[in-house]
């Protein structure tokens, strides 16, 4: 077998940042680092969008930037300055493709176009075996996530953030292209937390993503026939689809980091990064990557690089009342945005909140079904 100090499962987001971080700092210069995955080039096979309060470290390959934000509902409806935020979008391939420009950069890394079957934790490191060969690792993170760890438990709520998206362009300008709708309530919700997601690149041009936070999956067809519906109930007619894309994201307080162990660390999704309230990833992946560059100078023991924080809990207590009254999502945003501001709601999805934000985001969304949720856990 080859040996590697690092191995990294996996060149997506989670993956393919983590590298990239071990690539600029020179403490990793002298490690051997390998990198696996089934596919290099994926292209744009994902868009990414996250707020952010000034300069941000990917600002020179965004596709757009908003300082405004939408929000409705059938109970509220109203527009938003985010100043000092602004919420920015990102394409994968141009991401992957300055990632890797840096990479190629450094001798000491190697990427190997192959499929991985099984990895095993030894006394000394970890043997992963692909299609074509077997490799041992002192140490191994693994972005590959294995749905079934949050599938076949019940401890924990598990919901989808399921979406189909249509990159369209118009004949005429037909969006307002200075505001993001982030979340567009006004479709029927048929008994789910259901919304519109629409992301203006110019007055032409728009990503709109048909969202729900559910259990179950959809037709492929009703997803579409909604994106559909709404270009028509918003007067866009004359349009072409440019590009398609789709996702399901896991949204589950599941304690992924029990997975971890001395020489294996999960990352990304496999390893919780994903907001488990939001679905959100490509932020909090951002922070995570740098903690372990941190993490890595300093300890050997990779089960403890996971620390628990008070969010954890409420995002348990809220996919406890998603989960149980799915029906409410749409009513239980709606408060919060009316009652809260932008900079708070923000501050407190990023993990960044203090104990007074804290409480008026508790206090701004209808207490019955949390007061539920929380006895219920405690007991």
């Amino acid at each position: 077998m080859a040996n590697y100090d690092y191995i990294i499962l996996g060149a997506g987001a989670s993956g393919l940042l983590l590298a990239y971080r071990m690539s600029k700092d020179t403490f990793f210069d002298d490690k051997s680092i390998l990198i696996i995955d089934k596919a290099k080039d994926k292209g744009n096979d994902r868009t990414w969008c996250y707020w952010e309060d000034g300069v941000g470290e990917w600002d020179e390959i965004l596709t757009k930037t908003w300082s405004q934000i939408f929000f409705g509902s059938d109970l509220f409806l109203k527009t938003y300055t985010i100043s000092p935020y602004q919420y920015k979008m990102i394409r994968s391939e141009a991401f992957y493709k300055s990632l890797w420009g840096h990479i190629h950069t450094k001798a000491n890394f190697t990427f190997i176009e192959d499929s991985v079957n099984t990895f095993t934790e030894l006394s000394t490191g970890v043997e992963v075996i692909t299609d074509k060969s077997s490799y041992f690792g002192s140490k191994v993170f693994n972005s590959l996530a294995n749905s079934e760890v949050y599938k076949s438990q019940d401890k924990f709520p598990l919901i989808h953030q399921h979406f189909i998206g249509w990159f369209v362009k118009t004949e005429d300008d037909a969006f307002d292209d200075a505001t993001a709708t982030f979340m567009d309530f006004t479709v029927p919700q048929n008994g789910n937390t259901r919304f519109m997601y629409v992301m203006p690149i110019d007055k032409k041009t728009a990503l709109l993503e048909y969202t729900l936070f559910s259990k179950e999956l959809l037709e492929r067809s009703e997803y579409e026939d909604t994106i559909e519906n709404y270009l028509k109930n918003n007067k866009i007619t004359n349009y072409k689809i440019i590009e398609k894309e789709k996702g399901n994201i896991p949204m589950t307080s599941f304690k992924f980091s029990e997975l971890n162990s001395k020489h294996i660390l999960n990352i990304g999704t496999a390893g919780g990064w994903t907001k488990a309230s939001t679905g959100y990833t490509f932020k909090n992946t951002t922070v995570k990557t740098k903690e372990v560059i941190t993490f890595l100078k300093r300890e050997n023991d990779l089960s403890k690089f996971h620390k628990w924080t008070k969010y954890w809990f409420y995002d348990l207590i809220f996919l406890d009342v998603l989960a149980n009254h799915n029906e409410e999502g749409a009513a239980l945003f709606s408060s919060m945005f009316k009652k809260s501001k932008t900079k708070t709601i923000f501050r407190f999805l990023d993990e960044e909140s203090t104990l007074l934000e804290d409480i008026k985001i508790i206090l701004s969304v209808p207490p019955k079904r949390f007061i539920q949720a929380f006895f219920k856990r405690l007991l």
